[in-house]
């Protein structure tokens, strides 16, 4: 539990994982706050307008800003342009594979798909993978050994999560996993969260984007110019920084190994852009306990059920002047982690996880 002795062992085949499926951390059945049954079904209502002119704003952004980006290319004139298709391109992606990959973006499911397709591949996650991997995620959310997604391992490292800011780790691994896969190699721990049956398409959608680097890389050889692989490929690196920015704070620092998303997810305000590029995932704790619930109506649900969470930061600034320091002290004490203070209209934290977090949380 989150107050254990010992080292973690993150690895999906290792002692912590196997730990978690025989104490029923795995699988487990999560903490939700009451809802009634037909405001639940109004907010899992999809439509497509919201997500249709969300998707036009990002895609003819990206185009706007390509295209000025090629017109003074070879100008300091292009760089604020290149520096918002990187954005566009290496941030705001990630939040469309995720919520795509839920399938609640859009009401049309062939809509999400393409947009999913689309997104995966400028972030750089094999769509077949992630999906398995994302559900693995939301069932055994930071429960270690059983979450592939894990952002921040304890003890942090500091140094990993400064080059991610850039892309450069993730992008490599990601780079190694599309080969390998390309080969028809599928690793051991892919293989405990992607069905059998789905593997071949995994390896097929990485021959074709390898195939799709290669073609690029080919033309700014031949044309002798990086331009190519500005616009496909190296925005993966230096638009990374957004999502990363706002990535960290969904979990970090908080709870591992707990089953209440109040103990080990954030919500932080932010600006009208951030939440756009971030496709309202700010709203983390929410979009956990109810993730169903599409993207545009997490606003009105958080309206709904924050007398029963903690309070939400009130900036990002706000969001790291909490998780650095958690941070800092995680690399003396693994165990340390912030606990979150819940207001006195909340359902108290399930009675048999008090005496295991209050020692870590001193």
């Amino acid at each position: 539990m989150a107050g254990e002795a010992g080292k973690r062992d993150y690895s999906l085949l290792g002692e912590s994982g196997r730990t978690a499926v025989e104490t029923g951390l795995a699988a487990a059945e999560w903490y939700h706050t009451d809802i009634p049954r037909k405001e639940m079904k109004a907010l899992m209502q999809r439509s497509d307008t919201p997500a249709i002119r969300d998707t036009a704003l990002w895609l003819g952004g990206m185009a706007v800003s390509a295209a000025l980006g090629i017109s003074f290319w070879g100008s300091w004139i292009a760089v604020p342009f290149f520096l918002a298709y990187g954005v566009l391109y290496g941030s705001a992606s990630d939040s469309r594979w995720h919520e795509c990959g839920h399938g609640t973006a859009f009401k049309t499911r062939w809509m999400n798909d393409v947009v999913y397709q689309i997104a995966c591949f400028m972030i750089m996650r094999n769509p077949v993978t992630w999906r398995w991997s994302h559900a693995r995620h939301h069932t055994d959310t930071v429960i270690v050994g059983r979450d592939p997604e894990i952002a921040v391992m304890r003890p942090p490292d500091l140094f990993r999560l400064v080059l991610n800011v850039f892309g450069i780790l993730d992008a490599w691994h990601a780079v190694i996993d599309m080969v390998r896969n390309s080969a028809g190699v599928i690793s051991p721990e892919e293989k405990t969260f992607i069905p059998e049956m789905e593997q071949p398409k995994a390896i097929r959608i990485a021959r074709i984007w390898l195939a799709i680097y290669v073609v690029t890389i080919a033309l700014a050889v031949y044309m002798g110019s990086v331009l190519p692989l500005m616009l496909i490929g190296l925005p993966r690196l230096y638009g990374a920084w957004h999502h990363v920015l706002t990535g960290l704070l969904q979990h970090g620092g908080l709870a591992d190994n707990v089953i209440d998303h109040r103990l080990n997810s954030r919500t932080v305000y932010m600006n009208p852009i951030s939440r756009f590029i971030y496709w309202n995932m700010n709203y983390h704790v929410e979009h956990h306990m109810f993730p169903m619930v599409p993207y545009h109506a997490l606003p009105k649900l958080h309206a709904m059920i924050k007398h029963d969470l903690p309070a939400p930061n009130p900036s990002i600034w706000s969001g790291y002047r909490e998780m650095i320091p958690a941070f800092l002290r995680q690399l003396r004490n693994e165990d340390y982690f912030l606990k979150r203070e819940l207001p006195a209209t909340a359902r108290p934290y399930r009675e048999e996880f008090h005496a295991e977090l209050a020692p870590a949380a001193q």
